[in-house]
């Protein structure tokens, strides 16, 4: 038997990467494709590569249309999803991919993302850290992460697990594809601005993703974190390449460093560890919902690099709420994803 779902905000580069991975999934049928502002036009106006659309036209978005559907994907702006789910069936199961759930610090809302009232806070939804797959399974409500922070808290949750990595000395240069400041026309990320170039921005500490890296893994490390992190525009359209460095404990090794990442991902369907020598592309993990990962030991300094590859729309997005949304409905948690990228 199909299970209904609604795709909510899905004019975006998001929800269109949504209905492209729901197309294929043998279980999931978009009953609802809903964008406020593009409401009546076709799917296909929008986005022309999802054929299997080609005869569905955008609906409303309102709580009626999503009334008895069994799940219900956001893919909103932020702030803009915490007055939608207000009025859903409490019971009704949906996974937010925007930030209005992820926080459980109302004044870090405030911060980083006012003025709108911060919301209700749901089970954070990245499968991989400790514990988190089962609380994603028995939950009905789950915030997914930020693309950064998804990448930040793969590369360094393992080692704060551990014991190995000191909390209070994190630093993170992370590079993104345009994609992720998602689908509204801005003069800093058209093409002319960013094709043959790089450049930062939010520097200094004001990238929302902060917030929600800092409280999970000052859990995970059960002490606070201090975390330094410097986003950069990359010239490519989708993709996130994370750079972590954290300061070790006296006397760590890197067969530590390794036996860390083995013991958290040892099992994972996407959370791969490469071998010796191997250092992560994004385009091995674009059109995924996976992660790459290596991590290497600077015996000068003491500090452990890792350095993480996803795909910006896949596991930092859409892959990993249908990830969530598999969980959620008692499936197995890659049905309907894929792990080989489309390369080159």
């Amino acid at each position: 038997m199909a299970t209904r779902v609604g795709v909510v905000g899905a004019s975006g580069y998001g929800g269109a990467e949504l209905l492209r991975i729901l197309a294929g999934h043998p279980v999931f049928d978009v009953t609802v494709a809903a964008a406020g502002s593009n409401a009546g036009e076709r799917i296909t106006s929008l986005h022309p590569g999802l054929v299997p659309y080609a005869d569905v036209t955008f609906a409303p978005t309102n709580a009626a249309i999503l009334e008895g559907l069994d799940v219900v994907f956001l893919a909103l702006p932020h702030g803009q999803s915490a007055e939608l789910t207000a009025a859903l069936d409490p019971a009704q199961r949906v996974v937010d991919l925007g930030a209005d759930h992820r926080l459980t610090d109302p004044s870090d809302w405030d911060h980083f993302y006012g003025p709108n009232p911060a919301a209700e806070p749901w089970t954070y939804g990245l499968p991989e850290l400790p514990e988190r797959a089962q609380q994603v399974a028995s939950s009905t409500k789950v915030a997914n992460p930020g693309c950064y922070a998804t990448a930040i808290q793969l590369g360094a949750a393992p080692l704060l697990a551990a014991g190995l990595a000191e909390p209070t000395d994190i630093v993170v240069v992370a590079a993104s594809g345009t994609s992720g400041a998602g689908r509204k026309a801005s003069v800093a990320t058209s093409a002319t601005e960013v094709m043959g170039s790089m450049s930062a921005y939010k520097v200094g500490g004001t990238h929302q993703h902060i917030a929600e890296v800092r409280q999970e893994l000052s859990a995970i490390a059960q002490a606070l974190v201090t975390l330094s992190f410097t986003p950069m525009l990359a010239p490519m359209p989708r993709g996130i390449l994370a750079s972590t460095s954290v300061q070790m404990g006296d006397a760590v090794t890197l067969e530590q460093l390794v036996a860390a990442f083995e013991s958290a991902y040892g099992d994972s369907l996407f959370v791969h560890l490469l071998p010796d020598g191997q250092w992560p592309t994004t385009g091995a993990t674009s059109g995924t919902n996976c992660a790459h990962l290596q991590v290497a030991l600077d015996q000068t300094t003491n500090r452990a690099t890792v350095v993480v590859a996803i795909d910006n729309l896949g596991k930092g997005a859409a892959g990993q709420a249908v990830q969530n949304a598999n969980l959620m409905c008692g499936l197995a948690s890659d049905l309907g994803l894929t792990t080989m990228a489309v390369t080159p």
